[in-house]
C-alpha cells in the first residue's frame, strides 16, 4: 500500500525535488503520494510541474498533488517535511541589517544570534499552527521530518508545545565527514597523489564517526579508520591541508582549543560563538572568500538570493531538460528518504539527527534537542546513549541551549522580556553589544517584522513606542567586514553554469564542498 508524504514549503527552490527524487529512487516508494503544499501559487505550481516530469519521465506509479490548502495536503499523511523559510528573503534582510546597525555581523544568521533567534520567532508561531493541522489531519503516528532552521528551537517546541512526534534533520555532520576523510587521506599519504605507487585512497565508508552536540555545534567525539581512533591526528591534518587551513580557519582554531572538529561550515560556526566576529577589523582574518560563503557577511543570503533570482529565470530551462533516470545514483545524502526507507521497508539506516535529549547526552539537559546517532527501522528511530561530551565541548553547547531555551519560551508566549533575554545570552551579541543596545536591537526587529509575528500582536505598539522615545543606538554605518555584492541575473548570465548548479544546491554544505573542490584541485 502506498504511503502519502506531505511537504510543506514546497516551493522552496532546489529543495523539494531533491527529497522527492530521493524517495522516488526507492523501489518500494516509487508509488508513494506527494502532496505538496505552499502559500506561494506561483512557485508552488513550478516546483509541481518539475516533480511530475521526473515521475513521467521515469515512468512511475507515484502521484502529486499540490494545494495551497495545507490541511488538504496534510489529510491522511504518514509522513510530514518542514522546508519552509517563514517571512521569506525579505525578513532574512532585516535579520542581517538591523544587527549590523548595533556592530552585530553575521555571516549566516539563521540557527543563533540575533537574525537566528529572530528567525525562531517567525518559524515557531507557524511550527505550532503546523503541528495542530497534523495532529488533527495526519494520520495517527505521523512522523513530522523538521529541515527548517534554526532546527534545535523549531525541533524543540514542535516535540514540546506541537505535541508531535517531531526529528530534526540536517547534512552538517555530512559535510564534515567528508572533511575528516580528506585530512585523514592526506595523512595517510603524505606527499603522494592519486595514481602514485603506495597511494592509499580513503572514503567516507572508510571513517567511522561518532557525532555529538547540538545542532551546528555537534562535535566529532571519535574519528575510526583502520580501527583506530584519529581525533588527536586531525589538528595537523587540518593545518597542512592546502584548502582547510584557508577556508576553516575558526573550525581548526576551536579543534586546536578545544580538541575536538565541529560539523558546521567557518562562517556558521563564526557566529555562535563570542571570539572571532566581535571586531569587525579582526573578522577579516578568520574568513576566506575563495570559494562559498566562509565568513562572508550575509553570505547565505547573498547565494540565497542569487539563487532564488536564477531559478525565476532559468526554470524554463529546467523544464525542458530530460529528467535522470531515478535510482541510488541519483540518490542525495539527505537523511529524509532513508528514514521513510526504514520505517516503511525495516531496512536499517544510520545517521545522526536532532531529537529530545531524555539522556543521551548526559551532561546536556534531558528536555533539549541534541544532535546524537541514531538507527531507524520500521518500529522508529532507536538513540543509543552517547554519554558525557567532554567538558569544553559540553560547555560550549550549554551556553547555546540556554538562548535556545529562552528563545523558544519567548515564541511560544509572545514574551518580549524572555526574547530581550535570549539576546543577551547569545554569545556574539553580548560580546558586541550592551544590554539598552540589545533592547533596542530587538524591539527594532520586533516592529520590522511585526506581520509575521502573530504572538507578539500585543506587545508591538509598546516597543514602537519605546523604540520613538529613546535615543537611536544603532548608529553603525558598516555594510558588514566583508561582503560581496549580490549578482544581477546578467551577471549570472555570463557563467550561466555555474550559476545552475548554485540555483539547484539544495544542500548548503554539498554546494560548500563541489566549490572547494573546485577550485582546489
Amino acid at each position: 500500500m502506498s504511503i502519502k508524504v506531505a511537504i510543506i514549503g514546497a516551493g522552496s527552490i532546489g529543495f523539494t525535488r531533491t527529497l522527492t527524487r530521493d524517495l522516488l529512487a526507492v523501489p518500494e516508494l516509487q508509488d508513494t503520494h506527494l502532496a505538496l503544499t505552499d502559500i506561494n501559487p506561483k512557485n508552488l505550481d513550478m516546483v509541481t510541474r518539475l516533480v511530475k516530469k521526473d515521475i513521467t519521465a521515469n515512468r512511475l506509479p507515484a502521484r502529486v498533488t499540490s494545494t495551497t490548502d495545507r490541511r488538504q495536503a496534510l489529510g491522511d499523511a504518514d509522513f510530514v517535511i518542514n522546508t519552509t523559510r517563514i517571512g521569506g528573503l525579505e525578513a532574512y534582510q532585516l535579520d542581517i541589517d538591523i544587527p549590523l546597525k548595533y556592530g552585530v555581523d553575521q555571516c549566516v544568521g539563521d540557527t543563533l544570534c540575533a537574525g537566528g533567534i529572530m528567525y525562531g520567532q517567525r518559524n515557531i508561531a507557524q511550527v505550532l499552527a503546523f503541528c495542530q493541522d497534523i495532529r488533527e489531519m495526519a494520520k495517527p503516528g505521523v512522523l513530522f521530518l523538521n529541515y527548517a532552521n534554526p532546527n534545535a528551537m523549531n525541533t524543540w517546541a514542535a516535540n514540546q508545545y506541537g505535541q508531535v512526534n517531531t526529528v530534526g534533520l540536517c547534512h552538517g555532520v555530512m559535510g564534515g565527514h567528508w572533511q575528516l576523510t580528506e585530512v585523514i587521506k592526506l595523512l595517510v599519504n603524505g606527499k603522494k597523489k592519486a595514481g602514485d605507487k603506495g597511494y592509499v585512497e580513503v572514503t567516507p565508508k572508510d571513517v567511522d564517526i561518532i557525532c555529538a552536540g547540538i545542532n551546528h555545534q555537534t562535535w566529532y567525539i571519535q574519528v575510526r579508520y583502520r580501527g583506530e581512533d584519529w581525533t588527536g591526528r586531525l589538528l595537523e591534518g587540518f593545518e597542512n591541508h592546502a584548502a582547510f587551513a584557508k577556508t576553516e580557519k575558526v573550525r581548526i582554531d576551536m579543534l586546536r582549543r578545544f580538541g575536538y572538529y565541529s560539523t558546521e561550515s567557518n562562517g556558521h560556526l563564526s557566529e555562535y560563538v563570542a571570539w572571532y566576529r566581535k571586531r569587525p577589523a579582526e573578522i577579516k582574518k578568520w574568513i576566506d572568500l575563495g570559494c562559498w560563503i566562509n565568513g562572508e557577511t550575509g553570505g547565505y543570503l547573498r547565494v540565497s538570493t542569487e539563487g532564488r533570482n536564477w531559478f525565476e529565470t532559468d526554470y524554463p530551462n529546467w523544464l525542458k531538460e530530460e529528467p535522470p533516470k531515478l535510482g541510488p545514483d541519483t540518490r542525495s545524502h539527505e537523511h529524509g528518504s532513508y528514514i521513510i526507507e526504514s520505517m516503511v521497508t525495516g531496512r536499517v539506516y544510520r545517521g545522526h539527527f536532532n531529537v529530545i535529549n531524555r539522556g543521551a547526552i548526559t551532561n546536556l539537559p534531558d528536555d533539549c534537542v541534541v544532535e546524537v546517532p541514531g538507527y531507524v527501522d520500521r518500529n522508529g528511530i532507536s538513540i543509543p546513549r552517547v554519554g558525557d561530551l567532554p567538558l569544553g565541548c559540553a560547555a560550549v553547547c550549554s551556553a547555546s541551549v540556554w538562548v535556545q531555551r529562552l528563545a523558544v519560551e519567548a515564541a511560544v508566549k509572545g514574551d518580549v522580556a524572555l526574547l530581550k533575554q535570549a539576546m543577551m545570552m547569545d554569545p556574539l551579541v553580548g560580546a558586541v553589544c550592551t544590554p539598552p543596545e540589545i533592547s533596542q536591537m530587538t524591539d527594532e526587529m520586533l516592529i520590522a517584522q511585526a506581520q509575521w509575528l502573530p504572538q507578539y500582536a500585543a506587545a508591538i505598539p509598546a516597543a514602537q513606542a519605546r523604540f520613538a522615545a529613546e535615543e537611536k543606538l544603532g548608529t553603525h554605518a558598516s555594510k558588514g567586514a566583508v561582503r560581496l555584492k549580490t549578482k544581477s541575473v546578467t551577471e549570472m548570465q555570463r557563467n550561466a553554469a555555474e550559476s545552475r548548479r548554485n540555483a539547484a544546491a539544495a544542500d548548503k554544505a554539498m554546494a560548500k564542498r563541489k566549490e572547494q573542490v573546485r577550485k582546489h584541485r
